[in-house]
């Protein structure tokens, strides 16, 4: 155990920690769509899935997409099946920047890049 010099108190394990991580994801429910969900993004580089006895954690680094059309073949459902409101109905919270598009859903570690990606200005306007 590490003490901390000036107290002698034990350092606590819960220490926050402000760098920026390059990482984003979500937490889905352990559901029969939340395994599809997390199954496709099993095959993606940069994407750790961790299922977990009620949810599936999901961590991706840098950014990642989710793309609708590989969810309806994993399940074995025709295009469409699949959509923004099924994945928010499967996933209970999030960490970075989301993008919703109509065939996907794109998550972003820095909020820059998404800005960017939506050609959103960050400058403040006075």
């Amino acid at each position: 155990m590490t003490t901390t010099p000036t107290t002698g108190a034990a350092e606590s394990r819960f220490q926050s920690n402000n760098t920026a991580s390059n990482m984003c994801g979500f937490t889905l429910m352990n559901s029969q769509v939340g395994v599809l969900i997390s199954n496709v993004l099993t095959r993606i580089d940069n994407v750790k899935v961790t299922p977990l006895p009620s949810m599936i954690r999901v961590d991706g680094q840098g950014k990642f997409d989710l793309i609708y059309a590989d969810v309806d073949e994993e399940a074995g459902e025709e295009e469409g099946w699949f959509n923004a409101a099924e994945f928010e109905e499967a996933m209970s919270t999030h960490y970075g920047r989301m993008v919703h598009l109509d065939d996907r859903t794109i998550m972003f570690a820095n909020p820059e890049d998404a800005a960017e990606y939506i050609d959103f200005d960050l400058k403040p306007v006075s």
